[in-house]
């Protein structure tokens, strides 16, 4: 029996065969039309070449790190530091023809994987900026620090790219305000408070990963939560452009797009997780609510009372 609070979604048998159906299986080739908005069920280096050129306007990647873990009903395995970086070669080379000029790139790693990743994108890709954020979840070790952060590496195709910095700004309380000829300078008070919104730097401790008492929540062993993706895709993408992901997983980039208004085109090789994706999808199509992120604004961690009469 499920504690009341838990809402880690689960699938019946009847489900995931529901769920499996509505996927799409790779082919040769994969027009847009046939992949948009929709979970390609197989390997991307497999299915990366079947995709047609110059679609995407925006990808997000979060491969497994050079890590020995378990996904589904396959598993990752640790490698050398040289066939890491071969490793990332290899996805990476099949995902750039697919972007845009103006596209930008994000991907997911950790300390020890980062670097790889970075010396893959920087011979491809203009690099702009590493993002860490704190995980907080995270097993203690009685012979080193604890990990409790990731990063993202962030790069552009090109000079010309997306980036909308007031959909991204964090609304902060304010401890200390300063007044400019009487008047609030730079935040706003309101009858819950007095808040700032500043703009976001490149260390984001306002995250949750997804537990069992969030909706967003699946038993996938590296979920990110929603909140993440979202910070990316409203910096950099537009309504209505199409994000690509070819290490989807339970779907938490598609299902994020989708409810901010944006298209995917979403590839993972293990049917559970496409399955929990497409029942995330579902779910999304009438629950459009992101933790952490209200009215359109994206709230820094404990700042106090929310209220949809705050007009900023």
């Amino acid at each position: 029996m499920r504690a009341g609070r838990n809402k880690t979604i689960t699938l019946t048998a009847e489900e995931r065969a529901a769920c499996l159906a509505r996927c799409v299986r790779a082919a040769e080739p994969l027009p847009l039309d046939a992949v948009l908005n929709r979970t390609v069920l197989g390997d991307c280096f497999d299915v990366l070449p079947r995709l047609p050129d110059g679609f995407a306007d925006l990808a997000v990647l979060d491969p497994p790190y050079n890590l020995d873990k378990r996904f589904g009903g396959g598993s990752f395995h640790r490698m050398t530091d040289e066939e890491y970086l071969s490793y990332t070669a290899r996805w990476l080379d099949l995902v750039l023809p697919k972007l845009k000029r103006t596209a930008s790139v994000y991907v997911c790693c950790d300390w020890a994987s980062g670097p790889a990743v970075y010396e893959a994108l920087k011979k491809r890709l203009t690099v702009r900026s590493r993002i860490t954020w704190q995980r907080e979840k995270g097993r203690g070790a009685a012979r080193n620090w604890k990990n409790g952060m990731e990063d993202i590496w962030f790069a552009t195709c090109s000079e010309e790219y997306v980036f909308h910095l007031d959909a991204v700004k964090l609304r902060r309380r304010v401890l200390a305000p300063y007044r400019e000829d009487g008047r609030p300078k730079d935040w706003s008070d309101t009858p819950d408070g007095r808040f700032r919104d500043t703009c976001p730097s490149n260390f984001w401790d306002d995250l949750t990963v997804p537990y069992w008492s969030m909706a967003e929540n699946t038993a996938h062993p590296t979920q990110k939560p929603e909140k993440l993706l979202a910070k990316l895709l409203l910096a950099s993408s537009d309504p209505g452009a199409v994000v690509l992901d070819p290490f989807a997983g339970s779907g938490t980039t598609a299902v994020t797009a989708k409810k901010l208004g944006r298209h995917f085109v979403s590839v993972e090789r293990e049917p559970e997780y496409c399955a929990l994706a497409e029942k995330r999808l579902e779910l999304a199509g009438t629950d459009r609510r992101i933790q952490g992120y209200e009215d359109g604004v994206f709230w820094a961690r404990n700042s106090g009372n929310r209220s949809k009469s705050q007009t900023f």
